[in-house]
């Protein structure tokens, strides 16, 4: 009796790292993996960031005239375009005076005001100024987060974003 057991927590052992090795391959091995490319206007390549699995980024970034928090929400399509999916904001009137929403605010996550774009804004890449007053963060889920203001000069504060298949 003893012996079929352990034949059993042996197989069921077999099978777990079977399940693992499976889901390993599908994660790395389809070459379908997106990253997030960050460059300087040259096309010099600042920063490379995996995306997860869900595809999304955010950028962080203090509001010049709110002073406050905001974020915009992309989610990366099929053919490696980018689209703005929401806007979120600390503070209320960021969202209803700066920027364009399509519906009433609604409080989400940590207290923060989110609301759709009223535009459907789809891009291949974004750039956007890095400024040490605005302190441009990239956030991906399960990454850490990146300080793109960092990355450049405050005299050429220029990125671009981008997103590449690995």
């Amino acid at each position: 009796m003893k012996d079929r057991w352990r034949g059993r927590r042996a197989g069921l052992a077999l099978v777990a790292a079977f399940v693992t090795a499976a889901v390993a391959a599908t994660v790395s091995g389809t070459g379908d993996r997106r990253t997030v490319v960050v460059t300087d206007p040259d096309g010099t390549v600042l920063a490379r960031v995996p995306l997860a699995i869900d595809g999304g980024f955010e950028l962080r970034y203090r509001n010049s005239l709110y002073g406050t928090l905001a974020k915009e929400r992309f989610v990366v399509m099929d053919e490696g375009s980018f689209r703005l999916e929401a806007l979120a904001a600390e503070q209320l009137a960021v969202l209803e005076e700066y920027y364009a929403v399509n519906a009433a605010p609604q409080r989400g996550a940590h207290d923060w005001w989110t609301a759709p774009p009223v535009y459907e804004l789809e891009l291949d890449e974004l750039r956007v100024a890095a400024t040490d007053l605005g302190q441009r963060t990239l956030l991906i889920r399960g990454q850490p987060s990146l300080d793109l203001w960092r990355l450049v000069e405050d005299a050429a504060p220029t990125i671009t974003i981008s997103i590449e298949e690995s």
